[in-house]
């Protein structure tokens, strides 16, 4: 079986995944290529068909699904676990963002998607696009007047000296009462079994859940420094059920985000079906 090239992002969530697929301890799974890179690169370099498999955000599927079929699993979708807003001012409520710069991590997120959304009739007068890491310290120091964050953001912003503007996932779950679809797993069309891919991610995905020490120091190497109890939490959040098996309700949300952001005009048309 000849290797296959694998992208994912260095984040807790997606190396507690993958670890087991990455270092041969899934049977029957061919050897791996692996790039770790932030969302916005997997989503660009997968509308190259850059990887084989790939982890990207559901919001870029209207550009990838001609390449790519996305699978089942392995990927974040989940409850209490949407972007945040966040401003240095404490006492900024929503309109603040007319006429505002805001700092995203990428404007082909679920993220940004979501802001775009709950955003409609308070367009910022600027939105850039800059590396994940850089937006809470560039809020805090007034170089942007709001930042879109993912991820362990959520634990971490208050160290930052910043106050939570809106909780996206809140106003998705409260007005859909749907999950939250983040990030999705894709396999290339033209050289993975999306079946057998299936197979090897969940079997990861049991691993990591019957053996949660064996990734620890895997985990920790790639997560910037990240105290071990944020990782865990992060983990503890973006891991859930829907990492196993999408089924109904998250093939649901996904349609439910797609197609709202498509009637607005924010997307366009997915090429193929989900499934």
């Amino acid at each position: 079986m000849s290797t296959l090239s694998l992208a994912f992002s260095p984040c807790p969530n997606d190396t507690f995944v993958f670890h087991a697929l990455v270092h041969g301890l899934v049977p029957d799974a061919p050897e791996f290529d692996v790039t770790y890179a932030d969302i916005d690169v997997t989503n660009n370099a997968a509308e190259r068909g850059a990887y084989d498999l790939v982890k990207v955000s559901y919001a870029a599927l209207p550009w990838l699904l001609d390449k790519y079929q996305l699978l089942p699993c392995g990927g974040a979708l989940g409850r209490g676990c949407g972007p945040l807003v966040l401003t240095a001012d404490a006492g900024a409520d929503q309109a603040a963002l007319r006429g505002a710069t805001v700092a995203v991590p990428s404007d082909r997120s679920t993220a940004y998607l979501l802001f775009r959304l709950w955003a409609a009739d308070l367009a910022p007068a600027r939105v850039e696009v800059v590396p994940f890491d850089t937006i809470m310290p560039g809020v805090a120091a007034g170089k942007w007047d709001a930042g879109l964050v993912i991820h362990e953001a959520r634990f971490t912003y208050r160290q930052h000296g910043l106050t939570k503007l809106a909780d996206l996932g809140e106003w998705w779950e409260g007005t859909t009462g749907l999950p939250i679809p983040l990030g999705a797993i894709l396999a290339r069309r033209d050289a993975v079994d999306a079946a057998a891919a299936t197979e090897w991610i969940r079997a990861s995905v049991r691993y990591a859940w019957e053996h949660p020490e064996a990734s620890r120091d895997f985990v920790l190497a790639h997560s910037q420094e990240m105290d071990p109890s944020v990782a865990q939490q992060h983990i503890d959040l973006y891991v859930n059920g829907f990492t196993a098996d999408l089924g109904d309700e998250g093939y649901a949300a996904i349609d439910a985000l797609l197609s709202r952001a498509t009637a607005a005009g924010i997307i366009p048309p997915l090429p193929r079906p989900l499934r």
